[in-house]
């Protein structure tokens, strides 16, 4: 008897619908055909097992698995449960009349429990889409499927709840949830605060002209200047996400199996920290099966890399692209995927191997030419694709001490959400631009014009503090960001003079 179940497979960050059929015919033998990986052909074994465990039995005849499209490569154990479900009805241990209308993925334990899963965001969207009445999986898995309207989503704890569903035996109530109350419930819910951080005004405030244009930041300083702690914070004053970011974002941590148990939509901005001994395959993403990598899951948030000149160059150049395209794209033999990497890259760094190079205090014991040679570990092509450079002072006691509150990260973000939307109104004929960071160069002429003065002032600049050519299109777009948190239609002198500050790495002899 031929039937047919339904799984899914994830290719990137999108699913698409596998077809399982199973014919149970006279003979002997178990076939499994599809380009199955070895965690599907192990799967006969976990089946047998838990049947066994339910009072069921595998058939002792010609049993024939195929899992179309068959030129695609099947991966994972998530297809254990559509297996042995298409298995027992197609060899009358079970009705079969609605497994037709359910997609259904889930992998076996030896004694019918189902264990969770990974990427069923992506699944339950693509179900939706092809209009399956419901979607069966592990009942840890559910709620994030439940962000998925007009789909029924039936949680099961083991394989004996889904065969009683499909012989109407038991009826499995759809979990529902409210996806917008919770999003409205749980969003800028931020365990760390702006208001925390005493002292530090001028790194607050480059921070807030960070988040406000989406610019890309580094800070130098000593060791225990806050830095940390500092970037840890970004996120807090950041426009809230939209749903359809929030989507987006869940998605890719679905993907990649970081969602947790019992986790549903990612209400906050994500917060991304590799240590720096990462690879460029973990960073970027890639592998035999590829996976999204830190700078996917920072996707819609804040990738920070401490200590910067430590991480590898490989690594380090990976971004470069990514950087400019907010994606990545993972080429194989036979297939190319995308992941979407539109992150904020925010950097820190000592000022030289010993850390206490430009202290106020303590002496910097670096030998000649030291300072230089840790500065480039950093290459100038990625330093081109950071708008900030922000040099970080060690807080005083006077300033510890102090016991006036420090402005929360809600009023920061108030103030960096008007600057959002004076930009979402300059770029609504441009899809694909969203900041003032974005701009591409073309752009940044007729959008960033500045007066005879500005013009002056920023050659001055340019001249004695012996900018790079590099920097005039950063100190221009950061200057706009300066302009729009200020309110005002144009860059004035006083904007540009402090967007030139912001730009410490390029100036001719810093380093001694």
């Amino acid at each position: 008897m031929l039937i047919r179940t339904f799984g899914s497979a994830v290719h990137g960050v999108n699913a698409y619908t596998i077809t399982i059929e199973v014919n149970v015919t006279p003979g002997t033998r178990y076939y499994l055909v599809g380009l199955p990986d070895n965690a599907i052909k192990e799967s006969e074994q976990r089946i047998e097992s838990a049947l066994k465990q339910h009072g069921y039995r595998m058939p002792r005849q010609k049993v024939v698995v195929n899992m179309a499209p068959a030129d695609i490569r099947k991966e994972g154990s998530a297809y254990d449960l559509p297996i042995a479900l298409g298995i027992l009805a197609a060899s009358d241990q079970m009705l079969g009349d609605k497994l037709k209308d359910y997609l259904i993925m889930g992998e076996l334990s030896l004694d019918g429990t189902l264990r969770p899963i990974k990427g069923v965001l992506p699944i339950a969207i693509q179900a939706r889409k092809e209009g399956f009445k419901g979607f069966i999986l592990p009942a840890e898995n559910a709620k994030e499927a439940a962000i998925v309207n007009k789909l029924d989503v039936l949680g099961v704890e083991n394989i004996r709840q889904a065969i009683d569903f499909f012989d109407n035996k038991a009826d499995i109530p759809p979990l529902k949830i409210d996806t917008r109350e919770i999003f409205q419930n749980t969003v800028n819910q931020y365990q760390a605060d702006f208001a925390d951080v005493q002292g530090q005004e001028n790194i607050k405030r480059a921070l807030e002209i960070a988040a406000a244009g989406g610019h890309n930041v580094i800070m130098i300083g000593p060791p225990g200047a806050g830095k940390t702690m500092l970037a840890k914070r970004l996120p807090s004053i950041l426009p809230p996400l939209t749903m359809q970011e929030a989507l987006e974002t869940t998605k890719i941590h679905s993907v990649a199996g970081k969602l947790g148990v019992a986790a549903s939509l990612l209400s906050t901005r994500p917060y991304r920290s590799p240590h720096h001994t990462i690879s460029d395959v973990a960073l970027v993403g890639g592998g035999g099966i590829p996976q999204p990598g830190e700078i996917s899951l920072a996707h819609n948030g804040v990738l920070f890399m401490d200590e910067l000149p430590e991480f590898k160059r490989t690594v380090l150049e990976v971004m470069r692209q990514p950087l400019e395209e907010r994606r990545v794209t993972i080429s194989r033999a036979k297939l190319t995927i995308d992941f979407p990497s539109n992150f904020m890259l925010i950097a820190s760094m000592n000022p030289c191997p010993c850390g206490y190079y430009n202290h106020p205090e303590k002496d910097c014991v670096c030998g000649p030419g030291m300072v230089q040679r840790y500065l480039n570990k950093v290459s100038g092509p990625l330093l081109d694709r950071i708008d900030l450079h922000v040099e970080v002072t060690p807080v005083t006691f006077d300033q510890m001490t102090e016991t006036r509150r420090s402005e929360s990260s809600a009023e920061i973000r108030e103030r960096v959400v008007i600057a959002r939307q004076i930009q979402e109104e300059r770029f609504k004929d441009f899809p694909e631009i969203h900041s003032n960071a974005m701009m591409p160069s073309q752009m940044v002429k007729d959008i960033c014009q500045i007066n005879a003065g500005g013009k002056a002032l920023l050659k001055t600049a340019m001249e004695r503090l012996g900018l790079s050519a590099r920097a005039y299109d950063r100190i221009l777009k950061v200057s706009r960001t300066i302009a729009d948190l200020a309110n005002s239609p144009e860059i004035r002198i006083e904007h540009l003079a402090e967007a030139i500050q912001y730009r410490s790495l390029d100036r001719e002899g810093w380093a001694g």
